[in-house]
């Protein structure tokens, strides 16, 4: 399991993942479930993967090989639009998952991945795009700023109370630090490092990128204020008529 998110204000965008592919007593693996291809001043655009590693990679793979083929029908480069590359990264998920959904399932597992693709393709808004399983696709919008894959559950309360539309890019990717923050204290099928993106709007360049371990000085003061302003916040509630003086 994952977890990754994608959130889209008037400013631009916030892509956030975590890396674990897999937990257990003594295993614990690590991948990358971001990509970024960008190239400036024609469009940047950013997929986060979650679900089957083994699908997801594929897809990946195949998207690399696309955008070195010069006679392929379709690569990132050649949509017009971003919905067409979100169309296209469903259909080579569908076409993999469909390849080895029988060997898979004798092992009992799962050939599923889900997708988020964001950015901007020159002369177009700004848009991110969460592709399902099956190969379908929605958008976020005012009313859905946000967008996730995988373990989404433990995080989403704080995206529901700070994000809108006219968040800061930065407010934003604070609040997405502390999603995934809050998942991986809840979920050991979600850990750190974390990775963080942000896009701003008409850029049409490298998003800002940086990664976060357990020990990086930005995460660990950023886990100590918020667990504190939890702490003085719950202090703060109001008491039950029994606990006040007369």
């Amino acid at each position: 399991m994952t977890y990754c998110l994608a959130i889209h204000v008037n400013n631009g965008l916030v892509f956030a993942s975590d890396s674990r592919t897999n937990a257990g007593v003594d295993y614990v693996a690590t991948y990358s479930k971001m990509f970024r291809f960008v190239w400036p001043g024609e469009r940047s655009v950013v997929l986060l993967t979650a679900g089957s590693l083994a699908t997801s990679q594929a897809v990946v793979n195949a998207i690399k090989s696309d955008l070195e083929d010069p006679d392929a029908s379709f690569n990132l480069r050649k949509g017009k639009h971003l919905y067409d590359l979100a169309s296209y990264i469903g259909g080579l998920s569908q076409k993999e998952q469909q390849q080895h959904a029988q060997a898979l399932e004798k092992s009992n597992a799962s050939p599923e991945a889900s997708f988020i693709i964001g950015g901007q393709i020159a002369g177009k808004a700004c848009e991110a795009y969460m592709i399902y399983p099956q190969g379908n696709y929605i958008s976020a919008s005012e009313d859905t700023p946000y967008l996730q894959i995988g373990e989404n559950k433990y995080g989403k309360p704080i995206l529901d109370r700070i994000i809108a539309p006219d968040t800061s890019l930065e407010d934003a990717a604070r609040c997405a630090m502390i999603s995934i923050d809050s998942t991986v204290r809840s979920n050991i099928s979600v850990g750190l490092p974390l990775e963080l993106a942000i896009y701003t709007n008409d850029s049409l360049d490298e998003p800002w990128h940086n990664k976060y371990r357990a020990l990086s000085p930005m995460y660990k003061s950023m886990q100590k204020q918020w667990n504190e302003g939890l702490r003085q916040a719950f202090s703060g509630l109001p008491r039950f008529d029994w606990e006040k003086e007369d």
